[in-house]
């Protein structure tokens, strides 16, 4: 059985039924629950309704219990799609640009289409995959969204879009062998969703890889990097936001709190301070270190590495500091040794620009006591250096 005859399987009274029995199905019972379960229906109904049972389960990170618990998934809509405080982020953005109706292209089962919509405005939700499409229709049904959202099987690059406000572009880039890092080999083409942005009455956003080089973003466009809790999620070109040709700016979630980009150069190399300051994911992608730097007025620990070193703790949102009590070159023997005079047992490991894994070095020192540390191995000024210290208070 395919994906869309799953889902069509599904969507029926025995498998809406069905799918509400195996909800909280413990993995390690799936096989017990298929068998008693087979004694009274068809064996392929059974085995979407797991499957969908785990797709959701794994949904549950993204979309929350509720929703999951509600939607329909594919297996690449589960690993493709916008976690949804980030298409909401997105969809708060394009409605406080007064956009009223979005052509959602490449909508995948329907994240960001869902968002738009409960940001009240209508959409457009295209998708070529027959089976994905059919999870985005669905899904909007069982939100309670039908009435906004439209779901339409197509080839993206054949839609009228003129009649909408705004485009929003989510390029598959994923191929058979994996991700796919050049923007001119997603699908479509990321040089089709520029033109295609630039065509927009009003805004567009294109979603990209958040590891795109800056050199490939197209030169009219604002460029935003978003992390969520910390991790780097994606990358968005927008068009039509007001902003200047080329900017940059970095929103970190929860909050928002967005830090956008000035210009500044890169920050000078100093020696080791007090404080050690980790700048989010998104601010390093987004290249806005030495704005974080001047916030707590810092300096690099090295020119190619992005830790920020600075003499006095000040707040920011955009970096986590940490207080160094400890400076050694990179000796694993003097490491172990220090960690067992303090009595550290939970060590923490960051490393940038230093070739030893941290699962490594946890095996070699075997830290033991009721203590916690952080070390970071990185480079000061081009030489291999541990770092030791806490989480600043």
């Amino acid at each position: 059985m395919n994906d869309l005859d799953s889902l069509l399987t599904l969507l029926t009274p025995e498998g809406r039924a069905l799918l509400d029995e195996v909800r909280d199905t413990d993995p390690a019972r799936e096989l017990a629950v298929a068998t008693r379960l087979r004694r009274t229906h068809p064996a392929g109904l059974v085995s979407a309704a797991l499957g969908q049972a785990r797709l959701r389960q794994r949904a549950v990170a993204k979309f929350g219990a509720e929703d999951a618990g509600r939607m329909l998934f594919t297996p690449n809509g589960v690993e493709q799609s916008t976690r949804a405080s980030v298409a909401a982020y997105r969809a708060g953005r394009l409605a406080a640009l007064g956009v009223g109706s979005v052509a959602d292209l490449c909508c995948g089962i329907g994240g960001d289409a869902i968002a738009l919509a409960r940001a009240g405005i209508r959409v457009l939700a295209v998708d070529r995959d027959p089976a994905t499409a059919a999870a985005a229709r669905a899904n909007a049904d069982a939100l309670g969204l039908s009435g906004l959202i439209e779901v339409r099987e197509a080839d993206v690059t054949e839609v009228d879009t003129g009649a909408y406000d705004a485009v929003f572009v989510d390029p598959a880039r994923r191929g058979g062998r994996g991700r796919i890092f050049d923007p001119e080999a997603y699908s479509p083409p990321l040089s089709w969703a520029v033109e295609a942005a630039r065509t927009a009455s009003r805004a567009a956003a294109l979603k990209v890889a958040p590891g795109i080089p800056h050199e490939a973003m197209p030169e009219d466009a604002e460029a935003e990097w978003i992390s969520d809790g910390g991790d780097v999620k994606e990358a968005v070109l927008w068009f039509g936001t007001g902003a200047s040709a080329g900017a940059v700016r970095a929103t970190l979630l929860p909050g928002p709190r967005t830090l956008p980009g000035s210009g500044l150069p890169d920050p000078a190399v100093r020696t080791p301070g007090r404080y050690l300051y980790e700048p989010d994911g998104a601010v390093i992608r987004a290249h806005l270190v030495a704005e974080v730097a001047e916030q707590v007025g810092g300096g690099l620990l090295d020119a190619t590495i992005a830790y920020v070193t600075a003499d006095e703790l000040r707040p920011t949102p955009y970096a986590t500091a940490y207080e160094i009590t400890d400076r050694m070159p990179f000796n694993v023997k003097k490491l172990k040794a220090l960690l067992r005079e303090r009595g550290v047992g939970t060590l923490t490991v960051k490393k940038r620009g230093s070739a030893v894994e941290p699962e490594e070095l946890r095996r070699k020192v075997k830290p033991q006591g009721p203590n916690a540390a952080t070390v970071f191995m990185t480079r000061v000024a081009g030489a291999p250096t541990m770092l030791i210290g806490h989480p600043a208070r």
